[in-house]
């Protein structure tokens, strides 16, 4: 097996939605590639929310490995294949994972995977998605504050982009308000 490195915060701004998606997926338990991919396709039980490709998975993994988050534990027998590495999370990739879970977004477009991904990953462990929940609350309003103060001034090509940011602020708040309101009865 490789040495691993430990991760620096520059490895773990670098990483993909994929990539945390990989590392959040071990952080249910240890698995090879090809299950993960699986938890990822169409019709799998993260599939609606963000696909991964099998290649993608064994990248992340790659990438993963490399920054110390991640090791391969074993060799098992493929089902009609080679070999599968089966990879687990280091303790440098555990607690990388937490706090990424719990990480409000900071760019609206990410609600739409990130932070639903989050989501599901907390509600799939029994965790408690409140705190996360509060913390992207006030990032919303803040955002939604700064783009409301800006719109008066705004014209042209920059105001359609504005108010495109303004609606999504909007929508953010929104669904974390409501989820917020309905508790994990729900879910």
């Amino acid at each position: 097996m490789k040495s691993l490195k430990k991760p620096q915060k520059q490895v773990l701004s670098n990483l993909s939605t994929s990539d945390w998606a990989v590392l959040a997926a071990l952080a249910e338990g240890e698995s090879h590639g090809f299950q993960i991919a699986s938890l990822f396709a169409a019709g799998g039980g993260l599939g609606e929310i963000w696909k991964i490709q099998r290649p993608q998975v064994y990248r992340a993994l790659e990438h993963l490995t490399e920054a110390g988050l991640a090791q391969a534990v074993r060799q098992e027998p493929g089902l009609s294949g080679p070999q599968r590495t089966v990879f687990a999370l280091t303790p440098a990739g555990r607690k990388a994972v937490r706090a990424w879970l719990y990480a409000p977004v900071t760019r609206l477009r990410l609600g739409r995977s990130d932070l639903r991904l989050k989501l599901a990953f907390l509600s799939r462990s029994g965790a408690d998605w409140k705190p996360l929940l509060l913390a992207q609350r006030e990032h919303y309003q803040k955002a939604l504050d700064t783009l409301e103060a800006q719109e008066p001034q705004e014209k042209g090509v920059g105001r359609i982009a504005l108010l495109w940011r303004l609606e999504n602020a909007r929508a953010g708040l929104r669904f974390v308000e409501r989820l917020l309101a309905e508790g994990s009865s729900r879910l």
